[in-house]
């Protein structure tokens, strides 16, 4: 896979102003940002901004999608904090490690083409996922909004723990994180727009300033977590020794960035209004992590808000990114002291606000309206999202994805009989029950012939009996172009019964992998090879000779 970088198609000096507008826009949005999905993450609250900044940047080089906004993702954000870090011997450093890896897996899915594979995703695992993703925001953020250090093995016991000692809290913890919730909701709905959430977290954190100078349970704020440096981070090597326990989260989150990817590849227009390439946009991800990790930051993937702000914003070309990019290295040179005052309960009001969000009730009616064993894999995927750590519940998901996947196209295989009408004409109708004596019967399955719709198959076939004497069934697999051993075993076992009833089985296929697949099941030895008949582009002409041999067949016998 070749991808091409043009940096004279980033910019037009006739869209410079809006580029730079809705650049600046986003940088500043992106501060409060940042510092939110570190704190969600459990990591120092800086790497979600450093994966903000350098993610986008990284990523903006590559991706075919010249508006996609890549950051650390609230979804990414709790996999990173469920994937004991804290157990490394340097968890800072297993964090960049962990980001670089990310970006490695990204990019060997993009050249391997993987982009189809996302589709694979049924609805009902990603609204199982996503919605558990927003209950886990709001559980995970009740400490830091309360100002009581919750105890607890996972957030649910947290929660119980944080209820329980209501007593605990801080009362201007709360007074600060109600005020950034009250703002964010207001402000969104007036011409601030994005901007409010930039609002609502200064206003709070002002708040927090003030109260800090009144009572004497202070609100934490980010200097009390972390010294925010003045500039930009050094580069830093990841660690190869933490490599091997860190694999399986990796994996969860090139996962998940490139299904969110995926999704800002589809609803954010092209510059140019062609199709967007999904496996480039993988690349340009992976590589955003890569650069991410190298300066300091966390696992980063694509954002479907990050990327609506761009565009809403009137951006025209990628240079919009760079410019966001440059913005936030702006504000850490020169209001790196002003950020060092943003208060912990702010963030987790944004962060509440956001989580309350993700959960969509129309989408989760959707999928119960769909039958039950959607639903049910929609209920497995957000209890699992709830109890256990989110890189196997990411593994999870994608295992019951494809249980639907296979149990959705073995219910739909279907098998028709087939009728050739004097005039030339075919005509299709239910098959019989049972196999009619001493007649020639045409049988044509529908749907994926794998090994999991074989029993399904198997069902649908006439009953062969004592009653089936002389008769020839003819199997048209017209339109399947792959067939399993199982599917064989089955044709094999239909023909032994054909055969002690006097009669016979035929097959016809178009494809040449289908009768090799014949043969090395072994049907083609015990039918015998003249019983197997290989399809031509005329439709119907190869089916109308093995029908006029068993015509012929069925006569001799009786002859």
């Amino acid at each position: 896979m070749t991808v091409r970088i043009d940096p004279r198609r980033w910019f037009s000096r006739k869209t410079l102003g809006k580029d730079v507008m809705s650049g600046v826009v986003l940088g500043v949005e992106a501060v409060p940002d940042g510092l939110a999905a570190g704190l969600l993450a459990g990591v120092n609250p800086l790497a979600g901004l450093y994966g903000y900044m350098f993610g986008l940047v990284g990523a903006a080089c590559f991706t075919s999608s010249a508006f996609m906004a890549v950051q650390a993702t609230s979804a990414m954000a709790l996999v990173v904090s469920d994937a004991g870090l804290d157990s490394r011997p340097d968890p800072d450093r297993a964090l960049f490690t962990l980001a670089v890896l990310t970006g490695i897996v990204m990019v060997i899915a993009g050249l391997a083409r993987a982009g189809r594979l996302v589709s694979f995703v049924p609805t009902a695992v990603m609204t199982g996922f996503i919605t558990a993703i927003g209950v886990n925001i709001v559980l995970g953020q009740l400490s830091n909004f309360t100002g009581y250090d919750a105890r607890g093995a996972n957030r649910l016991l947290k929660m119980f723990d944080v209820l329980l000692h209501i007593n605990a809290w801080s009362i201007a913890s709360v007074i600060v994180g109600t005020i950034t919730i009250l703002l964010i909701v207001v402000l969104r709905q007036t011409r601030v727009g994005s901007l409010g959430l930039v609002l609502a977290v200064v206003v709070g954190s002002v708040c927090a300033v003030l109260l800090n100078l009144w009572v004497g349970d202070p609100v934490t704020q980010l200097r009390d977590i972390v010294e925010v440096p003045r500039g930009l981070p050094s580069p830093v090597l990841p660690s190869l020794a933490d490599v091997p326990a860190l694999i399986v989260p990796a994996v969860s989150l090139a996962f998940i960035g490139l299904v969110q990817g995926a999704a800002v590849s589809a609803g954010i227009p092209t510059v140019d209004g062609r199709p967007p390439d999904t496996n480039r946009d993988f690349i340009g991800q992976g590589a955003g992590n890569i650069l991410s990790g190298l300066l300091r930051g966390m696992p980063v993937g694509g954002s479907m808000a990050g990327s609506s702000i761009l565009v809403q914003s009137g951006a025209k070309t990628r240079l919009a990114l760079f410019v966001a990019g440059a913005v936030m290295a702006v504000l850490l040179f020169a209001a790196s002291d002003v950020v060092a005052y943003v208060a912990m309960p702010a963030l987790a009001g944004l962060l509440i606000v956001v989580g309350i969000g993700a959960v969509k009730p129309s989408r989760i009616y959707s999928v119960v309206k769909s039958g039950p064993l959607p639903t049910a894999i929609m209920a497995v995927t957000f209890g699992l999202t709830l109890i256990i750590p989110l890189q196997f519940a990411v593994l999870a998901g994608a295992g019951l994805g494809i249980i639907l996947y296979v149990a959705q196209q073995s219910n739909r295989v279907r098998v028709r009989a087939v009728h050739l009408e004097t005039d030339g004409r075919l005509r299709e109708s239910d098959p019989p029950k049972s196999v009619p004596a001493g007649r020639v019967l045409i049988l044509q399955p529908y749907g994926s012939l794998f090994f999991a719709s074989t029993p399904i198959f198997e069902k649908q076939l006439p009953e062969v009996n004592r009653h089936s004497r002389d008769a020839i069934v003819i199997v048209r697999l017209r339109g399947t172009d792959q067939i399993g051993l199982s599917l064989v075993d089955v044709l094999r076992r239909y023909a032994e019964q054909l055969r002690e009833t006097g009669g016979g089985l035929k097959v016809v296929a178009t494809e040449t992998r289908v009768i090799d697949q014949l043969a090395a099941g072994g049907l083609t030895d015990d039918i015998g090879e003249r019983n197997v008949y290989k399809g031509t582009e005329w439709v119907g002409d190869t089916l109308r000779r093995a029908y006029a041999d068993a015509l012929d067949e069925i006569g001799d016998r009786r002859r």
